[in-house]
């Protein structure tokens, strides 16, 4: 009789391990507004230009973020939100967003 294989086979860990790489890992954490689905994105991974909602700044390409929706599963993919990760984590420390105008001001 032959030993059991309790390891992984290599190409089920590869293919993993680049899904992760590309997509981030997925959590659930629980803050005052609800719970939330949170993916990590790598640097590598992060291809287009975002707006994070909590500076208002843009998230560029190669910078290493994250994205957040809600977790009860009733949204679609437009509620997804990309955040720098330290605006994400001060996120219930700040005062209410005031979305800065894209145009000249007046006044």
């Amino acid at each position: 009789m032959s030993p059991r294989r309790n390891r992984p086979r290599p190409e089920q860990t590869a293919r993993l391990d680049a899904d992760r790489a590309r997509h981030g890992v997925e959590s659930v954490q629980g803050w005052r507004d609800g719970e939330w689905q949170v993916r990590g994105i790598p640097g590598g991974a992060a291809t287009k230009t975002y707006r994070c909602p909590g500076c208002d700044q843009e998230i560029r390409p190669g910078v290493a973020h994250l994205v957040a929706w809600p977790a009860d599963g009733r949204g679609d993919l437009s509620d997804r939100r990309h955040w720098h990760s330290g605006c994400w984590r001060a996120r219930e420390r700040r005062g209410p967003n005031i979305q800065r105008g894209r145009g000249p001001r007046y006044g």
